[in-house]
Order: structure tokens, then C-alpha cells, then sequence
């Protein structure tokens, strides 16, 4: 079971008081969570980290700032009321920048103007606390849904099918199961169809996971998927890496 299917119903004002459930991390999307509350900041960390995402937390203006200057990210959940640098600067900077990463801000500042304040500086929604978790959730995925062009939480590529919401592989239809790696590897492929994905974005991939990969782990990961989804699913190309689509498979 996921972060927030586990979590249902709770809200961020109870969250932190609550067990802990670990699972493990069994999708792609890299989200950015800056937030300074020491009790708020973790508690979304770790509901975001147990419905599959990758999360990064920080608590300040000027790491938000560092940190999107050397990776990219899926979507960022943005405090308005950040120290060193506020949510609003961050957001104004971000854009200037053309960084077009989707802003979801999360604030407690619910007055009309500071909703416009925050959707003319850039932001893709606007959500006031205390946040409902299945409601972030749906939030977020209609922002991965709008970056990828879908039209649903599902993506399909041949005969394979992903369900994004649902962490479910199938094969005309039928399910297929998946190791965490194997899951996670086949996300970026999909989400990349039609492009080569190269072996060091594929081991960066489960770096967050694993904290170490063996020089072997993507072509052993990469074997066992063609194993179970296709033999010709997953096209290779020396130099290029790694690719789903743009062929009959």
C-alpha cells in the first residue's frame, strides 16, 4: 500500500502524530517540498515518499533557489513563507529563469489576494492548510497528467500499460509483476517513450533507492523486464541507452 492510499483521510495537522509505515518507494516523479515547519516539512516527506515519489525537503529560500539550479523536478509543493528568501521570490526567479517546473503553493494565507499574488507569480495551483492528503495527491497527479500530456493517470506504450495512481503494469490487459526497480526504471522509460533514456539517467534513477547501484543492476533490471513485458519491448542502442516506442513491438 502507498503514502497516501495508507494515509487517506488525514490531514497534515495530525499527520506527524501518527505511525510511521514504511514502504518502498515504487514510482519516478521527483518532488520538491519547501517547507519550514519542523513538524509539517517531514510529515509531507514522508506521505509523498510512501505514495512512490522521490522527495526532496528543504527549509529555506536560498536552498530551494541551489537546489533547482542543479536538478529538475516533477512538480515543487512551495511555503509561501520561506526565510532568507519568501515562496513568492522563489517562484518570480524561478519563472524568469523559464523554469517551467509545475508550483503547487501551500500556504496557510487564504485571502483573494494573496491566491492572485501567488497565480500571477507563476504558480499552477494554490492550495490553503490544512491540506487533505488524498486532495495534494489528485493535485499533484493532475500536474504530472498536464506535464506529460496525458489525459489520465494511465500510459500506454504497445501491448504494456501503466497505471500511475494504481502502481499496476499490464500486458494486454493482464498484470504484471514488477520488482521496485523494475517499476521504476520502466516509469522513466515510458515517460520518455520514443527517446533514449541513457544507463547513467537509468542508474540515477534508483541512486535515491539504493544509495548504491551495481555497475551490472540496469542491464540485470532491463533483462528481466523484456523478460516479463516483451522480448523487443525495450529497444537498445550503443552509446544512445535505453528505449520504449517508436517501433512496432
Amino acid at each position: 500500500m502507498c503514502g497516501f492510499d495508507a494515509l487517506r483521510s488525514l490531514t497534515y495537522s495530525n499527520l506527524w502524530r501518527g505511525p510511521v509505515i514504511h514502504a518502498w518507494s515504487c514510482a519516478l516523479p521527483r518532488i520538491l517540498v519547501a517547507e519550514d515547519d519542523a513538524d509539517l516539512g517531514p510529515a509531507m516527506r514522508r506521505a509523498l515518499e510512501l505514495d512512490g515519489y522521490v522527495v526532496d525537503l528543504y527549509t529555506h529560500g536560498d536552498e530551494v533557489m541551489a537546489a533547482t539550479s542543479v536538478s529538475s523536478y516533477d512538480v515543487i509543493l512551495l511555503d509561501i513563507g520561506l526565510p532568507r528568501i519568501s515562496g513568492i521570490e522563489i517562484l518570480r526567479q524561478l519563472r524568469s529563469q523559464r523554469n517551467a517546473t509545475p508550483v503547487i503553493i501551500i500556504t496557510a494565507l487564504d485571502r483573494t489576494q494573496h491566491r492572485v499574488a501567488g497565480l500571477d507569480a507563476g504558480a499552477d495551483d494554490y492550495v490553503v492548510k490544512p491540506v487533505e492528503l488524498e486532495e495534494l495527491a489528485a493535485r499533484i497527479r493532475s500536474q504530472l497528467r498536464r506535464k506529460d500530456r496525458r489525459q489520465d493517470d494511465s500510459m500506454s506504450v504497445g501491448d504494456v500499460t501503466l497505471d500511475f495512481a494504481g502502481h499496476i503494469v499490464t500486458v494486454k490487459g493482464d498484470p504484471v509483476s514488477l520488482t521496485a526497480k523494475e517499476y521504476r526504471l520502466l516509469t522513466l522509460l515510458m515517460r520518455r517513450n520514443r527517446r533514449f533514456v541513457s544507463k547513467a539517467d537509468l542508474e540515477g534513477e534508483l541512486y535515491d533507492q539504493d544509495q548504491w547501484v551495481e555497475s551490472n543492476t540496469v542491464e540485470v533490471a532491463i533483462s528481466s523486464l523484456r523478460r516479463k513485458l516483451g522480448r523487443d519491448f525495450i529497444r537498445t542502442a550503443r552509446g544512445l541507452g535505453y528505449m520504449v516506442g517508436g517501433q512496432e513491438t
